[in-house]
């Protein structure tokens, strides 16, 4: 059985109600008006798909399984808060210096560490929207307004836009490939010139926590735009194609005054000695990595030929699912058609439904949900 419908709300800066007593404790105003951040919905059983969460469908790669439950027996000692060796192999596969690498729980507990360094109250903060939810959320935590600009008619960032949106308050932009939940990625000539005309103030963060997953015709090479331009920084994490997102585990490369901000700023002992030893035996496991990535990029090229010939208008995902734009009569079709056969879906009020791509014989059971387009409303 599934659980109950969960759909992710669209941004908003409504106040939401905080049900305190006036002789109560109070929260900051701004946490009483945060959208709260919706998860994707856990299976109840074994035999529910659950393509909600954007994981991998692998299990743990042996090598790291190995690693974790030899570490696991150091439990009791905190783990090395600079995340040392972690940094130092990072730096090593990506050819920077450690010193521009911080690590935190996850990328989102990265880019808290990025918006905390960076954002106060009245700044601004550009992205685009519909993209990864957490964005609003910890922009409104530092005090700072967000500035959603939509997705343009390919489900891409319009970068034009984007740029229109930056005004003097703009302390940070955050760009998102490929993208989260449309999975379209960016073009490097076309964010390059973006980057050209941000100005050098402005610091430009490229979320790439699906970057593994890019078909090799895509050009995006985002540690060169690092390396050409000294406001931008790189975002990761070992939660998806590497599949260690329960241990929380994320890092940013960025110039060493910004790399040195994240991590004062960061919570202490934030990454547990599990979570950077499974990193670091991930990062020498390549080849099997190379290998589930190409599984999953094969299956995604035959589910979007497949959903595009039963009728569905899908964009070019380059990320571990596929995106079906839907309004929310379709939406909600959608939703009770995957509860009916036991598939857990991501759905987004008034914008559409996200599905992660797993193994061929679950990725079967998305194909017969969808495989009459006239037996659903109209978008």
């Amino acid at each position: 059985m599934t659980t109950s419908s969960t759909t992710s709300q669209p941004y908003t800066s409504e106040p939401q109600t905080s049900g305190l007593q006036s002789d109560e404790p109070r929260v900051r105003d701004v946490v009483s008006q945060l959208p709260g951040y919706v998860a994707g919905r856990r299976a109840t059983g074994d035999l529910t798909a659950a393509l909600a969460s954007n994981e991998s469908h692998y299990e743990p790669l042996p090598a790291v399984l190995d690693v974790v439950q030899r570490t696991a027996g150091r439990m009791n000692r905190y783990p090395d808060m600079a995340a040392t060796e972690l940094r130092e192999r990072l730096a090593d596969f990506l050819g920077v210096e450690s010193t521009a690498v911080s690590v935190g729980p996850g990328s989102v507990g990265v880019l808290q560490q990025i918006l905390t360094a960076t954002c106060g109250p009245g700044d601004q903060v550009v992205f685009a929207w519909r993209s990864f939810e957490a964005y609003p959320i910890l922009v409104s935590l530092t005090g700072a307004i967000p500035v959603p600009v939509p997705l343009d008619a390919n489900e891409a960032h319009g970068l034009d836009a984007m740029l229109a949106a930056i005004t003097e308050d703009t302390r940070v932009v955050m760009v998102c490939s490929p993208n989260n939940p449309t999975g379209v990625a960016l073009e490097h000539d076309a964010l390059g010139d973006f980057l050209a005309k941000v100005p050098t103030h402005v610091l430009v963060v490229i979320d790439e926590a699906y970057t593994e997953y890019l078909d090799a015709t895509e050009t995006l090479d985002a540690l060169a735009l690092f390396r050409a331009h000294n406001n931008v920084c790189v975002l990761r994490t070992f939660s998806k194609a590497y599949g260690l997102a329960g241990l929380r585990v994320g890092y940013a490369v960025a110039h060493p005054n910004l790399a040195e901000a994240l991590r004062r700023v960061a919570l202490p002992f934030g990454v547990s000695t599990l979570a950077q030893q499974a990193a670091i035996a991930s990062l020498e496991a390549q080849e099997q990595l190379r290998e589930r990535v190409g599984a999953v990029v094969s299956e995604r090229r035959r589910m979007v030929a497949a959903l595009r010939q039963a009728g569905w208008d899908v964009p070019d995902s380059q990320a571990n699912f596929v995106w079906l734009r839907a309004g929310e009569n379709l939406r909600q079709a959608l939703v009770d058609a995957f509860d009916r056969s036991d598939v857990l879906v991501r759905a987004y009020a008034g914008d559409g439904v996200r599905i992660t791509l797993a193994d061929p014989a679950t990725n079967e059971r998305v194909l017969e949900v969808l495989k009459d387009r006239s037996a659903f409303p109209a978008a």
